[in-house]
């Protein structure tokens, strides 16, 4: 008597060995591409997951001579003393001011200056503009802070000698409270923002063309077109960057900060990147920076995640 039941001619291993060989053949097929990603993920294993490791530490009272396994713990100790102390209320006022004027004015502008280059039709003065652009962001942040220092120092600095020139008082520019978040923003944006539009520009190319000829036909201007068809087409892109960039509300640079600060301005230019440096490298507290850089990091995860579920919900793709 025959059997009803249908016969499976595969088994569920054999199934998974042919699944193996056909991954392991596309593998092959492209080799060249895995070995071109070989040097990127072992930098993120060696200098991003490995030294995960020593986050231990913020749990420890740390002796350097007695190492992580041989250190005491100490729980949440370190973590109480940061949030118990008037310094973090400033470090965090300090660098949510700061990050609030770079998501308002930093942020935007590779976008504006894109949209302007785009416009461009000679593509020898695209060229041109886009090279002189790009200049500032291969200068460290040491020479772009010694160039300001040169033109706003009160000794013989340029834009002090035209202001009195023209019988105003010089200005402080480099010890003043008032002028360090703002000369801040203006060097993020002169050394960031030509570098930065390399991205939104390669998004602009992927317009569809006809997009335009059928506004040219309503008799639309740059500007409604811009409006109505670069922008939109491009918004996946900026949703995308503008996540990434609220992970960031806490990571704000140590260099550039750090080079701006002084014993005058102080009070307005310590940040949780500085206070880090100063803490931990200075002051020889490991255990207390290390628990400072964990919760820095905790609070970008958290936030790109909300961005990126918050985007997905009002219909953008997201990150992930």
């Amino acid at each position: 008597m025959e059997s009803t039941y249908p016969i499976n001619s595969m088994t569920t291993k054999e199934v998974a060995k042919k699944k193996r060989a056909k991954r392991w053949a596309q593998i092959k097929s492209n080799k060249a591409l895995y070995f071109m990603l070989l040097p990127g993920v072992l930098y993120f294993i060696v200098f991003k997951y490995i030294p995960m490791g020593g986050l231990v530490i913020s749990f420890q009272d740390y002796q350097p001579f007695l190492g992580i396994l041989g250190s005491p713990f100490v729980g949440l100790k370190h973590f109480i003393r940061l949030f118990s102390t008037d310094t973090f209320l400033l470090l965090m006022k300090n660098t949510l001011i700061i990050f609030g004027m770079n998501i308002v004015f930093s942020f935007p502008f590779p976008i504006i200056l894109a949209l302007m280059i785009n416009e461009l039709r000679s593509s020898k003065l695209k060229k041109a503009v886009q090279t002189i652009i790009y200049l500032p962001h291969f200068m460290s942040w040491v020479i772009v802070v010694s160039v300001f220092y040169i033109l706003l120092t009160t000794e013989g600095g340029v834009i002090n000698n035209i202001i009195e020139s023209f019988g105003g008082e010089k200005i402080s520019f480099l010890t003043s409270k008032a002028w360090l978040r703002p000369m801040y923003i203006f060097q993020e944006i002169w050394k960031g923002a030509g570098w930065g539009t390399i991205v939104y520009l390669a998004a602009i190319t992927n317009v569809d063309e006809q997009l335009y000829e059928a506004a040219d036909m309503d008799g639309a201007s740059k500007l409604r077109k811009m409006w109505h068809i670069t922008l939109p087409c491009i918004r996946p892109t900026i949703v995308t960057l503008l996540i990434l960039k609220i992970g960031d509300v806490l990571e704000l640079g140590f260099e550039h900060m750090f080079l701006l600060m002084n014993s005058m301005n102080r009070d307005v230019a310590q940040i949780f990147d500085t206070f880090v440096y100063t803490s931990g490298i200075k002051n020889g507290q490991f255990s207390y920076s290390t628990a400072v850089g964990l919760f820095k990091g905790l609070v970008g995860l958290i936030l790109v995640v909300l961005a990126n579920k918050l985007a997905k919900k009002v219909g953008e793709d997201g990150v992930y």
